[in-house]
This record gives C-alpha cells, sequence and structure tokens, in this order.
C-alpha cells in the first residue's frame, strides 16, 4: 500500500519543465557530437528516434547541450536513457553517466556526475539514468550536459534527456506529520463503562506508551559497550530499541589473519544488547570495496575464493541466525566491486546473498550504499540494483541508505524525499542506516537532525532510522556530529532535540478526564498501558496493557472502586 502512495503523492509544482531542447532526440538539433559521430536511429527508448553515436576517441565524448536558464545554487533533476551496443572486453560493466560541466566567470570549469549507473551492460538494454546536482554559487558564464563513461571501443545509443528545475516544497513539514499521523499511529478505541455510585467526572484514563515499535537505533562500538563508558552503555539502553554492530562484525577486523577470528567482542555485545530489549542489525558479512578486502584474502582466485567467502558467509551467518535482525550482505556495492572484478562475474553478489539466506533463512537481508539519499548521484541506480535484485528471488528484504551528509551540508526535506521516492519505486522496505549531519554549532546540529528525522520518519517507505553513533568520544566524524559531548557525556542541543523527538513528540501520553462513555486516542504503534484513577487514585486492579500495530484497538473498561 505505502508503494501507491509514494507514486502517486506528486508534490505540485516541485518539478519546471525540462531545460533540455529536443530532449526526445527525434532529430540532431541542439545536439554538440563534435569529434565522434552521431546519427539518428530508430532504436529508442520513447518516441520514433534515439541518437547512435560511435567513433570517440575519448570516455568523456557524447552527446552534449548547453542548458540555458541554470541559476546558481539551483537544484536540478536530470534523466536520461542509454544502452550500450557492446561491452568493453575483459570488464564485467562499465560505468555510465550523465554529466554536467559548468563554465564559471573565474575561468575554472566544475564538473558535476550529475547520474551515476556503474557496471552496466548490453545485455540490460536501456538502462534508466537518473540523479540530480546543485549548480554552484558562483558566477556561472556556461552549463552543458553530455553523456559520458563507456569504453571508446563502446559504442550507445541515447534518448529521452531532461533537466529540471527542484523548487523547496514549503509545506513539507505538514506534509510529513500527515504522513506520521497516517503511518505511524492507529485509533485506540475506549468504551467505559462505570460502576454504581462512580460519575465520569471523578474518572481520568491514563493512557501511556511504554515502548515504541518503530526502530530507532544508533551504532555501537562494541568495545566500548561491553568494557568501556558505563554512561555510554546506560545511554544506548535508555534511549535505543536497535542497534547497529559498528566495526566488530566486518570481516578484516573480525579475521585480519585466517583462521584467527574474532567472534567473542561481538558476539558478547550482541548479547548484551538483547538482554536489555535491543534489537541488532548485523553489519557486514562482505565489504566489495578494495581497500577493506582482507589482506590474506587478496590473493586468492577461482575456487578457493569462492569457497572462502561462502565459507565467511555460512560461518557468520549461521552463528548469529537467532541473534540478530538484519544483515548488511555485501555493503556499498554501488562502489566497490572487488570479488565481482576477481572472479569476473557481475552477478556474483546475488550469489553472496543466496548463501547468505540459504544459511539464516529468517534473517533479513539487506543491500547498503550511500550517495543514494545524502546526494543524488547513484540514485536511480540503486533503484535498479534493488529491483533486479528482488527480480532474481535471492533473498532481499530492504535496503539501506547510509545518509553521511556532507560537512556543513543541510539536509534539504524536499530532496529528500525526492530520492526516497526514487529508491521506493523497488517495492521494497528502507532503513536508514547510518545516519549523521556535521555542524559545529551545536543549535543549528539540532536544526538539521530534526529535518533530517522529520523527513524520514514522515516517509511511509522507512521502516527505521539509525544514527550512525552519538558520542563524540565515539563518534567518526566528533563532536560537530555528536549528540552527547566530551568526557562529561552532556547532551547537547542536538542530542536534546532528538531525544524530544523521539520520546516526546513521538511517543503517545494521554491523560484524559471522562466526559463521556467513549473516546478515541489516535496513538503511535508500541506497546501502552493504560491506568483508571478514581477521584486521583488509581484502582491498579483495573490496569492493562496492550500492543499497538498497523490494526485499531479496542479497550474496555469497567470502573469499580
Amino acid at each position: 500500500m505505502w508503494l501507491a502512495t509514494v507514486l502517486f503523492c506528486v508534490v505540485p509544482g516541485v518539478l519546471g519543465q525540462s531545460l533540455v531542447q529536443n530532449g526526445d532526440m527525434e532529430s540532431l538539433t541542439h545536439w554538440d557530437c563534435g569529434g565522434f559521430h552521431c546519427e539518428l536511429t530508430t532504436d529508442h527508448h520513447s518516441g520514433h528516434h534515439g541518437i547512435k553515436v560511435s567513433g570517440r576517441s575519448q570516455t568523456w565524448q557524447g552527446p552534449s547541450q548547453t542548458l540555458h536558464g541554470i541559476k546558481a545554487n539551483g537544484l536540478y533533476k536530470v534523466e536520461g536513457y542509454i544502452k550500450l551496443l557492446n561491452d568493453q572486453s575483459g570488464h564485467i560493466g562499465q560505468n555510465v553517466e550523465l554529466e554536467i560541466a559548468v563554465s564559471l566567470n573565474n575561468g575554472k570549469t566544475s564538473y558535476l556526475s550529475a547520474a551515476t549507473h556503474p557496471l552496466a551492460r548490453s545485455s540490460d538494454g536501456w538502462i534508466h539514468i537518473t540523479g540530480d546536482f546543485n549548480a554552484p554559487s558562483q558566477g556561472i558564464k556556461d552549463v552543458r550536459i553530455y553523456y559520458q563513461g563507456p569504453a571508446t571501443s563502446t559504442n550507445f545509443v541515447t534518448d529521452s534527456v531532461s533537466v529540471t528545475p527542484v523548487g523547496s516544497n514549503p509545506n513539507w513539514r505538514a506534509e510529513s506529520d500527515a504522513v506520521i499521523n497516517r503511518v505511524r499511529k492507529s485509533d485506540i478505541n475506549f468504551a467505559v463503562s462505570l460502576a454504581s455510585g462512580i460519575n465520569l467526572g471523578q474518572v481520568e484514563i491514563d493512557v501511556i506508551q511504554t515502548k515504541k515499535s518503530f526502530a530507532f537505533g544508533t551504532a555501537v562500538a562494541c568495545d566500548e559497550y561491553l568494557h568501556g563508558n558505563t554512561k555510554y552503555q546506560n545511554f544506548i539502553n535508555q534511549h535505543f530499541n536497535w542497534a547497529v554492530t559498528e566495526n566488530a562484525l566486518k570481516w578484516d577486523i573480525m579475521e585480519p589473519q585466517k583462521g584467527h577470528i574474532n567472534y567473542q567482542l561481538p558476539l558478547d555485545a550482541i548479547n548484551k544488547l538483547r538482554s536489555h530489549g535491543i534489537k541488532v542489525r548485523a553489519h557486514n558479512i562482505i565489504w566489495s570495496v578494495d581497500s577493506t578486502v582482507p589482506q590474506w584474502v587478496r590473493p586468492l582466485s577461482g575456487n578457493t575464493l569462492k569457497d572462502t567467502v561462502k565459507h565467511r558467509i555460512q560461518d557468520i551467518v549461521g552463528r548469529t541466525k537467532n541473534l540478530v535482525e538484519h544483515w548488511d550482505v555485501n555493503n556499498e556495492n554501488l562502489h566497490g566491486f572487488w570479488f565481482q572484478n576477481k572472479l569476473n562475474d557481475r552477478d556474483y553478489n546475488l550469489d553472496m546473498f543466496r548463501i547468505a539466506h540459504q544459511a539464516g533463512p529468517n534473517v533479513k537481508l539487506f543491500l547498503n550504499d550511500y550517495a543514494v539519499v545524502a546526494s543524488g548521484g547513484l540514485t536511480g541506480a540503486y533503484r535498479e540494483q534493488a529491483i533486479r535484485f528482488k527480480n532474481a528471488h535471492v533473498g532481499l528484504y530492504g535496503v539501506g541508505v547510509q545518509c553521511h551528509f556532507q560537512p556543513n551540508q543541510y539536509p534539504d526535506p524536499t530532496l529528500i524525499k525526492q530520492h526516497l521516492d526514487t529508491i521506493a519505486q523497488a517495492g521494497v522496505p528502507i532503513w536508514v542506516t547510518e545516519l549523521d549531519v556535521i555542524n559545529d554549532d551545536a543549535n543549528k546540529r539540532a536544526d538539521w537532525y530534526e529535518t533530517a528525522l522529520r523527513a524520514f520518519y514522515g516517509h511511509p517507505a522507512v521502516e527505521g532510522i539509525m544514527l550512525w553513533g552519538f558520542w563524540s568520544k565515539r563518534h567518526w566524524r566528533g563532536e560537530p556530529a555528536a549528540l552527547v559531548s566530551g568526557d562529561s557525556f552532556t547532551v547537547n542541543a542536538a542530542g536534546n532535540r532528538v531525544l524530544d523527538l523521539l520520546e516526546k513528540q513521538w511517543m503517545t501520553h494521554v491523560y484524559h478526564k471522562l466526559t463521556g462513555h467513549n473516546f478515541k486516542v489516535r496513538g503511535f504503534h508500541g506497546n501502552y498501558e493504560v491506568r483508571v484513577k478514581i477521584n486521583g487514585k488509581e484502582n491498579t486492579s483495573l490496569r492493562q496493557h496492550f500492543t499497538l500495530g498497523s490494526a485499531s484497538h479496542a479497550v474496555h473498561i469497567h470502573v469499580t472502586h
């Protein structure tokens, strides 16, 4: 149901008209193909024609066009289609991009990768490339858009290019609140009867949420949680219902030397978290970015490498399958392809998921990547990757969006929604897995965390939100991203704002003085306790407990002395 909501709740006026002329490529007009060959072809994505490209001598060569109307610091959505006609020998895939070149009045040129799709192959057919860019704030002389990326030996066809302005949505907060009220809450319907001698005005019904269902969590430094600062440990236990292992389960850290595996640290931390009622995301089984592959694994190849990877997956998933809820299987696989390249198999990442799913059928398996929400160059590629995994039936449950915003980057709620909407088109749940913002001013940081949290919590496809740490002493980005500061363990302005959202604004506490026998409370999903007071004194025998989910819940109370 939420997918339909995402697809059809379009904000009026957010997208303007395309700035691209002849974007449907029904002719060569307005498209520059200097230094290589372009021709019209009936091979097309839409309309009747596309532009076929051949004879390139540089990878950056592709149909280009000068854009008119680009404004300094403006935000623009970019879309286009490309179809590779042949592959590059010896490579499992190629990077294809829609690039923006901004010539500035100071003589410099700024290059922006507006939309990127990695590991493209001719067998993919028409590839939808989509993303966005912020125009520089300096004086702009001119702006060009162009296709680039494939090897010069690769010919390709392009079609259906658009660049449209994206305006800020002034109503984002109200729209977010409306989604929160609709998706995160349900009705609690009370029917109250009174024993003889008790009047309505004497009775108060207290409706107190004791635990939230929605996942709000944090990355946990396992050593600190087990053996370090008790204030750190207590803060996690008190304020979060989910946690994600920060580093202790990563392969190169668990097993820096073959066979010397540190199981105790992560497993002890997971068991301690569970003893406090905290559910755990496990991060990560494999990480394909070159620098994260264990040194001892790098010389391996062929079946030896496959067997080693299979053992790693089966071993760690088998040991944790009854302890963790989630596993990030192959981390950041839009950015790193070490295993796929070494085995010359673009689809080897699908095999990793199959092995993990067989080893732990009840564990929810995730893709997890960055530059898909905090920035938009890979947003469309992430959607396509999720669709491919979903259609392959390899056990994919959802996608993780990391959301490490750049230093002093305001988390734009309009852009966040646009990126989430795009990814949600894959039809799988989204988890915000690694959230942080950076600002030296704790009050501005508070505003930014609140904006990001409201944008995420107010999107119907998002099932959970994980901060990537909170204490300045154990945060990878230090004090400028922290909610809690220094050795004094002081909850700063950003921390107070986040806790106010999680524990006050987004928790239900209603104290209802009876004026009739029936009333309704709209409550956040989670566990509840109902207390009945007569003339200010509770009758503890009438106390009730229940869990509120997506369906409404009925509570019947017969009030007696």
